[in-house]
């Protein structure tokens, strides 16, 4: 064979066999150190100065920051029953939702498959109904013509004193006006309403700033409640209690009833999604970064995260709670 012609056919050889060998190893690379699809989800929490904002806020963070595959976006919302409306149509991955709120919503379709479920039970919310202690106000009849602020339209604030007060005759007989916790403490404080309701994990920031400003009174529920048949009419509220100083001036606990914050998803949000997410808020670490963001979330723990909820789980959460040892339980604690 002539030298040039050898020349080249030993450079193609070279050249066809370094090809094979950069096939090879960049197949192993794709197979083995490809990097997974980014997923990008929202996560809806609720208004300024509520606790479900914290919650999304830490939430999202903690995900975001533990699975590299997933990148979580908290945005605010108008609360529970917005958050069950966006999760329904598909406006958000994620949602905070109150479980007397999805219990209903999901009761209104008649057995119809629900489009969202959910992940965990997070913490209890308590119901709060501020007043100024200087006022006249010491029972919920002493309401009867004022202004109260019941939290933002849609919210799950809003929902509940709806059917709390109307289930006592009271709905009628008020003033009232939606508007954001936030909002409300700061008309409470400038005399332009007459007392705000909350329905949230108690140390409640809007409710702590009206009560270093001015000395308040939390009015007592539960005793009306049971007298009105409200926990009959309503069995996913719970008699709870306020702890003395709680707030700042509130020297006794206050006996109140309360709802359960839950975290919902879509329904056909990946099993694998769910379970990562939930794999990053439920270990040690993502506890422990959680329990920074407020009082409240010394209850999401292990322990209650799958138990009591009031919707079905999502088979990704089903299937993280089971292999951890603990049974699905609806809000009558059946299985």
């Amino acid at each position: 064979m002539p030298r040039p012609l050898l020349h080249i056919t030993l450079l193609c050889c070279l050249l066809m066999a370094a090809c094979s060998g950069a096939g090879e190893e960049s197949g192993n690379a794709t197979a083995e150190e490809r990097p997974p699809k980014q997923i990008y989800l929202t996560f809806s929490g609720g208004p300024v100065g509520g606790t479900f904002n914290l919650y999304a806020s830490r939430i999202a963070s903690i995900v975001s920051n533990t699975c590299r595959n997933i990148d979580v976006t908290p945005q605010g919302s108008g609360g529970s029953a917005d958050n069950l409306s966006a999760l329904t149509s598909g406006r958000t991955d994620m949602g905070l939702v109150y479980s007397g709120d999805a219990y209903l919503a999901l009761k209104a379709r008649g057995g119809k498959p629900a489009p969202f479920l959910a992940a965990a039970r997070l913490y209890g919310a308590d119901a709060q109904l501020v007043v100024p202690a200087r006022s006249g106000i010491r029972s919920l009849d002493d309401l009867r013509g004022l202004t109260v602020a019941v939290g933002n339209p849609g919210s799950g604030a809003a929902l509940s004193a709806e059917r709390f007060l109307t289930r006592l005759g009271l709905w009628k007989d008020l003033k009232v006006v939606t508007l954001g916790y936030s909002a409300a403490s700061a008309k409470l404080l400038a005399g332009e309403v007459d007392a705000f309701w909350v329905l949230s994990s108690t140390s409640n920031p809007a409710v702590a700033n009206a009560a270093r400003k001015m000395p308040i009174r939390l009015l007592p529920l539960r005793a009306p409640a049971e007298a009105g048949g409200f926990f009959d009419t309503y069995p996913f509220y719970t008699p709870a209690e306020i702890p003395a100083h709680t707030y700042p001036g509130q020297d006794e606990p206050v006996p109140t009833f309360q709802d359960a914050a839950l975290w919902c998803v879509r329904k056909d949000l990946a099993p694998a999604t769910v379970v990562s997410s939930l794999e990053a808020v439920f270990s040690d670490e993502g506890l422990e970064r959680l329990r920074t963001a407020h009082s409240s979330t010394r209850e999401v723990s292990l322990s209650t995260g799958g138990t009591r909820l009031s919707v079905p789980l999502h088979p990704g959460a089903k299937s993280f709670w089971r292999e951890r040892g603990y049974e699905y339980r609806d809000a009558d604690g059946k299985p």
